[in-house]
């Protein structure tokens, strides 16, 4: 199982970084908490959104990159960026939520 922190988050944003995407995290009228700027490699995310919901809205927007470079990935890099396209992470998010662990 996951867990949903800031060194998780920190992944992810070296994840985008390594497929030549800038993050960038501002604020913005979005509907789904992001937005992809056409024709350039910039990921914007709402800033007022806490680490997780950072980290759901990196892992729905990685499988969506059209641009993205895999050649370049570092073998760690290239087996997180695997994961997340298979969808591993979100099953894991829904089962945490399904399954509360016992007190």
């Amino acid at each position: 199982m996951i867990k949903f922190t800031r060194h998780f988050l920190k992944k992810l944003e070296d994840l985008l970084s390594d497929l030549g995407f800038l993050l960038r995290y501002e604020k913005g009228n979005f509907q789904s908490g992001y937005c992809l700027v056409e024709n350039r490699n910039i990921v914007v995310v709402n800033k007022f959104l806490d680490t997780e919901n950072r980290i759901q809205v990196l892992l729905d927007i990685i499988p969506k990159l059209e641009h993205a470079n895999a050649q370049t990935l570092t073998p760690k890099s290239r087996n997180l960026w695997q994961q997340v396209l298979a969808g591993q992470w979100e099953n894991a998010a829904v089962e945490e939520e399904a399954n509360p662990p016992a007190p």
